[in-house]
């Protein structure tokens, strides 16, 4: 992998592990660094991405294109393709959109299938790459417009109404957490089907960091690759508001101390460099273990 991004012109670096803010996710968790022998937290945590301190620098005049592979941490339950720490690759590409992340995906994949020096299973070619849209996906295979639902209510009336054998909470929750109960439930376990397929243009109330559609500010450009129904990487094409962004945070905020009654440490440093003019570009997170795990014709040692 490492020779790939060096071939395409791409800087490696390394961001540091311990961070202020690890991120503002509302469902991700991250461990807190706390003094071994007093006990006393740092008020830090382990990032679980390296993306604030990637997009801090690219805002440099020195670097247009960087790539890091190194251990992310979330506080998580382990499962067949998670565990709390494992290796992410994430690269950006200053003044371009997320179509040209898309193609280093291929060019990567393309690039590991002739190169790897192990067994196997899956190789990839330019004709594997399928590509759908998440309203693409919704009108397949559930017979509705998911862009037609804007509110959590309406999302929900919808799941009681025709999609009865989706488990709803008793209590009201957000609208990504109806979309993702139907997506989850009735799409994802079909995409097993796909030997890839980028998924891309999710609803607005998904776009996290990503920036708004201009000719359909309904959709957010951002994509994620699934391989025979997993879940490789998620792009964003990035957010350069500073206005938005903060607003966007706000509400992450709210929503993660409501659920999970912890609050992070504000994003200022981060929120920083955005109001001090981010640049256009465009970035992506891959896992490497889930990556190489579907790739690669041998016992899984990635999640133990």
């Amino acid at each position: 992998m490492r020779n790939f991004f060096q071939t395409k012109g791409f800087l490696d670096v390394l961001t540091p592990p311990i961070v202020e803010n690890p991120g503002m996710e509302v469902h991700i968790h991250p461990f807190e660094v706390i003094r071994s022998k007093t006990k006393e937290p740092l008020n830090k945590y382990l990032h679980t991405s390296p993306e604030f301190l990637m997009k801090e620098l690219l805002s440099s005049e020195d670097f247009e294109k960087i790539f890091t592979i190194s251990y992310c941490f979330r506080d998580e339950p382990s499962s067949p393709i998670h565990r709390n720490q494992f290796l992410m690759c994430e690269w950006y590409r200053k003044n371009e959109r997320y179509e040209s992340i898309m193609q280093d995906v291929q060019d990567l994949l393309i690039y590991l299938s002739k190169n790897t020096p192990l067994k196997l299973k899956e190789t990839f070619s330019l004709e594997d790459f399928q590509k759908v849209t998440v309203q693409e996906l919704f009108n397949e295979y559930l017979n509705f417009d998911i862009l037609d639902f804007d509110s959590a209510q309406e999302l929900k009336k919808k799941i009681e109404k025709d999609f009865k054998d989706v488990p709803l909470p008793s209590v009201d929750c957000s609208w990504d957490d109806y979309f993702f109960l139907l997506f989850l439930n009735k799409i994802e376990t079909k995409l097993h089907n796909y030997k890839s397929l980028f998924i891309y243009e999710y609803p607005q109330q998904l776009s996290a960091l990503s920036t708004l559609k201009k000719e359909d500010p309904r959709v957010c450009e951002r994509f994620e690759l699934y391989i025979r129904g997993v879940e490789i990487c998620n792009c964003f094409n990035e957010l350069t508001d500073f206005k938005i962004q903060k607003e966007r945070f706000e509400l992450q905020e709210i929503e993660k101390e409501n659920l999970y009654n912890y609050k992070l440490n504000k994003p200022s440093r981060f929120l920083n460099i955005i109001n001090n003019g981010y640049p256009q570009s465009a970035g992506i997170a891959l896992g490497v273990e889930r990556l190489f795990s579907s790739l690669v014709e041998t016992e899984s040692i990635f999640f133990d």
